[in-house]
């Protein structure tokens, strides 16, 4: 009696082990790159003047509205599988942007796209914001992503809260933000 596993003919299930390590590896980069463009940033300092210096910003900060507006775009982009409306939310050059594209490519070579990302923000700690430039320390993770192909329909893994610096930048305060950069961080508030 062999132990291998046997080639399946079923064409549900052919093609479903692969779509399930692109997915797992997706997970990963999708994870990496907190998407925040589209909106815009109100004219608040970059910590509401009540809170004490090094203070996580609450829910309800500017910060966090920025970057629910772009991961609402960006969301969008994987469910619509538009490749376009996704390299509009990153500075060009950014390799975060590129991370983006090149896993949206992946899911769409393969057929599928995702629906339903959203990424829990869990913390927001404003480090830099000038109007043109906004870095954060934000720890969040991806929940309810689904790959959804012609014969697929994939949960994505649950996934773990992270922790990234990331750099977003507009050109004018009536330009939509942009991801020009995004590093992992341990967290720490800022001082």
């Amino acid at each position: 009696m062999s132990l291998r596993p046997r080639p399946c003919s079923d064409p549900r299930v052919v093609g479903a082990s692969d779509a399930r390590a692109a997915v797992l590896r997706a997970l990963v980069v999708l994870t990496a790159a907190v998407l925040l463009a589209g909106c815009r940033a109100d004219a608040a300092p970059s910590r509401p003047p009540s809170e004490p210096d090094g203070a996580v910003a609450p829910a309800g900060f500017p910060a966090s509205d920025i970057l629910r507006t772009w991961d609402g775009a960006r969301s969008r982009a994987f469910a619509a599988g538009d490749v376009h409306a996704l390299r509009r939310l990153y500075v060009d050059g950014s390799a975060a942007g590129t991370a983006d594209e090149r896993l949206l490519w992946a899911y769409r070579v393969r057929g599928l796209r995702v629906e339903g990302m959203r990424m829990q923000l869990i913390a927001v700690d404003v480090l830099h914001h000038d109007g043109r430039r906004l870095r954060v320390r934000v720890t969040d993770r991806l929940t309810g992503a689904v790959a959804v192909g012609p014969r697929t329909r994939l949960r994505l893994p649950a996934d773990r809260a992270s922790t990234r610096v990331v750099e977003l930048r507009r050109t004018g305060h009536d330009e939509p933000w942009r991801v020009a950069s995004v590093r992992s961080s341990p967290w720490r508030a800022s001082r």
